[in-house]
């Protein structure tokens, strides 16, 4: 379906218009809560795992990887409205998600951390650079929607292999706390799951 087909559907065209409205409330929304995580006190984690190694800095290779990532998946997707809406409203989802679960999860970053300046963040935020928007992984989460979302075959390889990369990156840096990236791909792909199945849903509905 293009986009004027799409469009040409009064219902599709109300869902988008919502879809991409409410995101970008929740995006507001979700930098405000993260400046509150940065005044708020957590507990600091005992992660086996971190100490097995000293931190390293891999700041540029998980951010080209992320952007590139969601390049490509852009462009593969901008001929495809339904998708490009789907691709927004599990993302969507995940965010909230991940939003109460760091309202739930307080915690302070390891103590051997060293900062992963996210330009994304920082354009929405107020220049700062974040260090308690841990539980869950939402870079690790990202790239492992991006490999759910995606049917081409070469593209599923690329975007998992940069999901496991970025996982281990943030693990290498101790950004995150190994539980953080561990549970990351289970939240994007149950986000996946409730969003897909509502549009199967939905789809059965309007053809019965």
């Amino acid at each position: 379906m293009n986009w004027k087909s799409f469009f040409n559907n009064k219902r599709n065209r109300t869902e988008f218009i919502l879809t991409v409205v409410l995101l970008a409330i929740l995006m507001i929304s979700f930098s405000k809560f993260l400046q509150f995580l940065e005044n708020r006190k957590g507990v600091v984690l005992p992660d086996p795992l971190l100490n097995l190694f000293s931190p390293v800095n891999l700041t540029w290779l998980t951010f080209i990887l992320i952007y590139l990532s969601i390049i490509i998946f852009l462009i593969s997707v901008i001929k495809d409205p339904l998708k490009l809406m789907t691709a927004l409203q599990a993302y969507g989802l995940m965010v909230l998600i991940r939003t109460i679960a760091m309202y739930l999860v307080p915690l302070e970053p390891p103590e051997t951390l060293l900062l992963l300046n996210d330009p994304f963040v920082q354009l929405f935020g107020k220049g700062e650079i974040l260090t308690k928007d841990l539980f869950f992984s939402g870079h690790t989460a990202t790239l492992f929607l991006l490999f759910l979302l995606t049917k081409n075959k070469i593209l599923k390889i690329i975007f998992l292999m940069s999901a496991v990369t970025v996982g281990i990156a943030v693990l290498l840096q101790h950004v995150h706390y190994s539980i953080d990236v561990f549970i990351a791909p289970f939240v994007a792909y149950s986000a996946f799951k409730i969003i897909t199945n509502l549009h199967i849903k939905n789809s059965g509905r309007m053809n019965s």
